[in-house]
Order: structure tokens, then sequence, then C-alpha cells
């Protein structure tokens, strides 16, 4: 299938700010796409490209006096297949772990498992470990949170969200990430598109989602605390240890979110091939 990506954000800012934006398709899906994803910047500003230490695209700019508006549209090509789900993943032992998965054991800004840890020992300490650990995980922490924009807080932290037991996905992913890690298993923050495929549509606006991948066998596999379920079309943009890692947009002076809009939409094979050519003519 061929989906349709893309954002449009502005910010005022009233002097001259630097930013780090996050924002482009993660390098592990660049294969898939099908048009240019190209950030546009409204002024134009110049821009200083990196992968960070978790191989997130990054860019550097100095965001002018004034409003800056950021946007891109671009088409990607996905399998149309729902997420894995392996029951019978193992849980690796510490020593057996690859060295790189250990930092996902540890404590973060916004992943306290030294405040989680005694909690996660009681209530999943009999389960299976694997598979049925971390699904176990999903299931508590769906059915602990209700979901809602009105909830959402961006200094929340995973334990705030278990006492609170309200939030918006990145606290669903926060949540399942610390009692996963509080449990032994790698987990990582991911964030990234996430359209109404495959489901009923929802009314809420588009916003980028949170999920979070776990280390179970030999590989990493994708879990959704707050949906709960398979979904088709993640378009992954970051990963990390938490939100801190891979926040569309970390500032360095006062700023104020003036627009935000975004959309992922599947789009019918004949439209697919006739923007694809036209991207294909522009670039």
């Amino acid at each position: 299938m061929t989906i349709r990506t893309g954002y449009a954000i502005s910010y005022d800012c009233p002097q001259p700010t630097p930013m780090i934006l996050t924002l482009s398709v993660h390098p592990s899906r660049r294969r898939d796409l099908l048009t240019p994803d190209w950030m546009q910047l409204d002024p134009p500003v110049p821009t200083k490209g990196y992968c960070d230490s978790f191989g997130n695209i990054c860019h550097v700019i100095q965001a002018p006096a004034g409003r800056l508006t950021i946007t891109s549209a671009f088409l990607v090509r996905d399998g149309g297949h729902p997420d894995d789900v392996a029951p019978d993943a193992v849980q690796g032992s510490l020593e057996t772990l690859p060295v790189e998965t250990l930092v996902y054991l540890l404590g973060s800004r916004y992943c306290e498992t030294d405040r989680l840890s005694e909690f996660a020992w009681a209530e999943f300490g009999k389960v299976r470990k694997g598979w049925p650990l971390v699904q176990a995980i999903c299931d508590f922490v769906h059915g602990h949170i209700i979901f809602g924009y009105a909830h959402a807080n961006p200094t929340k932290t995973a334990n705030e969200a278990f006492k609170e037991g309200q939030g918006v996905c990145r606290d669903f992913a926060h949540l399942a990430i610390t009692l996963c890690r509080c449990m032994n298993v790698p987990a990582r923050y991911c964030t990234g598109y996430l359209g109404d495929i495959g489901i009923p549509p929802d009314p809420a606006p588009m916003d980028f989602s949170a999920w979070f991948e776990a280390y179970l066998g030999d590989r990493w596999y994708t879990f959704d605390a707050r949906h709960n379920i398979p979904r088709i079309g993640r378009i992954l943009i970051a990963r990390g240890r938490d939100a801190t890692d891979v926040a569309i947009t970390t500032s360095y002076g006062q700023h104020q979110l003036a627009e935000f809009k975004v959309f992922t939409d599947e789009v019918a094979s004949a439209e697919a091939q006739g923007s694809a050519s036209a991207g294909a003519v522009n670039s």
C-alpha cells in the first residue's frame, strides 16, 4: 500500500532561537520513500543535518524572530501488514543480551525504574518471561490509563501517569517501557506516524504517535500499550530512551506553537503512481 504522510508546524519566536528538529523519516524506512521527505522552512533558513547517537535524523536551525513554518508531504510504500506477533519469543538473560540493548534497561528522564520496580515485581513477577510478560504489561497499562488529549502534560513521567491513571500515547509508552525495564526486558521509545488504516476513523485530530519496542529473542518487536492491538502502517521517525531523545523540536529559547497539523492516509494506487511520477520529475 501507499501512504501519504506529512505535517505543517508553525512556531512564533520573539527572537532568533536555535532549535534541533527531529522530523525526518527514520533511516530504516528511507528505502520505502516514493517521493522525497523534504523539510521546507518558511522563511527559508539554513539547516545542518546529522544522525544522532540513536540513529535518528536531526536538523539544527536558527529560527528567525517572528513566525517559522515547517512543512513536509511525501509518499511512503508500506507492506500493509500488522505488527508482528510472536507469542513464543523468549526473554534473554542479562549476560546474553547484546551490549547495545543494555542502555534500554536503565532508568531515564521519563521512565523512573526505581520508583516502579517494587510494583512491577509484585504485579508481574509470576508471569512467564518473554512475550507473555510484555503483553501482560501492555494489557495492564492499556486498562490502567484513560486516554485523553486534555490529560497531556509535557513533563509527566511514567510514575506520575501510573498514579494519575490518565494521559496520552506517550504516557502509555513511558509506563509500559518502565515496567518492562523493571522486569529486565530492554525497551525503547518510538515516535512516528500511525494513521487510521484498517480501523474505523478516529474523529480526533491527527498527531504523531508513540509506541515502544521490546527486545525479545534476537530482535526488537513493536508493542503499543495505548491501542493494544497490532496496527497497520506505522512509519517510524525516531527511537530513543524516552520522549526526551525523540522530541520533534528541542528549542534553546522561548517559542510558542502556533500551528500543528499531521496527516497520514492510505492513497489509491493510481493516485500514488501519479504523485510518485510528479515527484521524480520535480527532483
